[in-house]
């Protein structure tokens, strides 16, 4: 899954990604960017 980097300000491949569910109940994809390391998130099916 891609997610944005608010760092690197494009759209990256989501390194050590794991699925969790948002308080809200909706799914989510979080992870590490390859190219900066800061953490990713991405809001949607996985």
């Amino acid at each position: 899954m891609q997610a944005y980097c608010m760092k690197c300000r494009t759209k990256r491949e989501i390194k050590d990604a794991k699925a969790i569910t948002m308080k809200n109940g909706k799914p989510a994809t979080q992870g590490v960017c390859p190219a900066c390391g800061i953490k990713m998130f991405g809001i949607g099916k996985s």
